[in-house]
């Protein structure tokens, strides 16, 4: 099978999208002839060292930028945009020519992976899969009162783009066109519905090497005489840690600790929130970390505690049940597809006042069991190894590919 797959962010050894990008090129390659359309820069450097040191010989790599404005990607969000908009309209120029002289049986749309934004490559004569995607995932209305003004402005900001978003006519045509859609939430699913997808399924972003997943199933839990909660992650409004520091603070267990581990725009209001509440001396902000000194901290810590409030990937959450540590969070975006009732504990958001009592809750219920905190976190552990391992996510696409290419053979044989 000859897939072509259009992945603007793609990098070997990084996570959220440039993972994404390699990560489903390299998996469907071990069973499909596979062509991958990316930027050069700083990545593609990366993709050739990589493939020196290992091989893959049906995983072919296409460069390219634009003639002009070739760098836009740097110049700031709004200009990646931009950048990333008119990258997919050459992106279909190129793919044409390619397709007419390799033949492809299918083109994957991969990166970026956002329900609002097109992708010309649903023009090709071929089926066309789209995804994993995001960006359906938005704060409860009544959680934004707490946010800083900043955190509101980021927040229509954001509502904007995905409106101009929908009402772009090459957005419906690329859902309408698309055999696939595949969403990383439950809350994806129903805007690529409204615009015009036929087939949606719920398929997670979030995916870990098989080796990474071993290392961190060596995680020993740490003893149980001080009872740690952490949460991981840039400090922004929509993270969701002030609602954690209340939970911690509800809670009042007796011999506990809340870490902090990332930096960024909340940090003294987190800070100033803790001295607040009277938790000061129970709660360290760490700030952020080289990676292995953040596995340093997990590794002696129970439990993580992440309220998030529209996240559509939330790797942590995965990493964090493949080192056999509890997961709480909030019944919301990718944290509430990794996390089911055996592995951690899925708190509803109606109010803030009523998440923060319910994951106060499940901080007292999960300090005071041992034995609980145990048993979640070996089923966190087999969780990740049965449905978020990268080779499983791989053998996953290939078989929707194999699925699609099948019904295709099927309707020209009836023709």
């Amino acid at each position: 099978m000859k897939v072509l797959i259009s992945a603007y962010s793609c990098e070997p050894g990084k996570g959220s999208e440039p993972g994404i990008g390699w990560n489903i090129a390299w998996q469907v390659a071990k069973d499909c002839e596979v062509w991958v359309l990316t930027r050069p820069d700083e990545s593609g450097r990366a993709i050739e060292a990589e493939l020196q040191r290992n091989p893959m010989p049906n995983l072919h790599i296409f460069y390219f930028n634009l003639p002009i404005w070739a760098g836009g990607w740097n110049w700031g969000l709004g200009a990646m945009q931009l950048h990333y908009y008119l990258w997919q309209i050459q992106a279909y120029f190129i793919a044409r020519r390619l397709h007419k002289a390799i033949g492809f049986d299918l083109v994957h749309h991969v990166t970026f992976g956002r329900y609002s934004s097109p992708s010309f490559l649903s023009f090709l004569p071929i089926p066309f899969v789209w995804g994993p995607l995001g960006g359906g995932e938005f704060a409860p209305k009544a959680f934004q009162q707490d946010f800083s003004l900043r955190g509101r402005i980021y927040e229509a900001l954001r509502d904007l783009i995905h409106w101009l978003g929908e009402i772009d006519p090459f957005v419906h045509l690329t859902a309408r066109r698309s055999v696939l859609a595949l969403a990383t939430t439950r809350d994806t699913v129903e805007p690529l519905l409204k615009l015009g997808a036929k087939n949606v399924r719920v398929f997670s972003n979030v995916g870990l090497p098989k080796v990474e997943i071993a290392n961190l199933a060596q995680y020993a839990l740490p003893a149980p005489e001080v009872v740690r909660f952490i949460s991981i992650g840039r400090l922004l409004h929509w993270k969701g840690f002030h609602l954690g520091l209340k939970a911690f603070a509800n809670a009042g267990i007796q011999k506990s600790e809340y870490w902090i581990v990332g930096d960024g725009p909340e940090s003294q209001r987190l800070a100033d929130l803790a001295n607040k509440l009277g938790i000061a001396d129970k709660v360290c902000l760490w700030g952020a970390l080289p990676r292995h000194e953040t596995l340093k901290k997990l590794k002696e810590c129970h439990v993580l505690v992440h309220p998030s409030l529209h996240d559509s990937g939330a790797w942590v959450c995965s990493e964090v049940m493949a080192a056999g540590r509890v997961v709480i969070c909030l019944d919301l975006g990718g944290p509430a597809v990794q996390v089911t009732p055996e592995t951690g504990f899925k708190i509803s958001a109606r109010t803030p006042e009523q998440a923060v009592n319910d994951l106060a809750k499940a901080m007292i219920c999960i300090a005071q069991d041992e034995d609980l905190r145990v048993r979640l976190g070996e089923a966190g552990r087999k969780r990740v190894t049965e449905v978020f391992d990268w080779e499983v996510k791989g053998r996953s696409l290939r078989q929707f590919y194999q699925d699609i290419c099948s019904q295709k053979q099927l309707i020209k044989s009836k023709s």
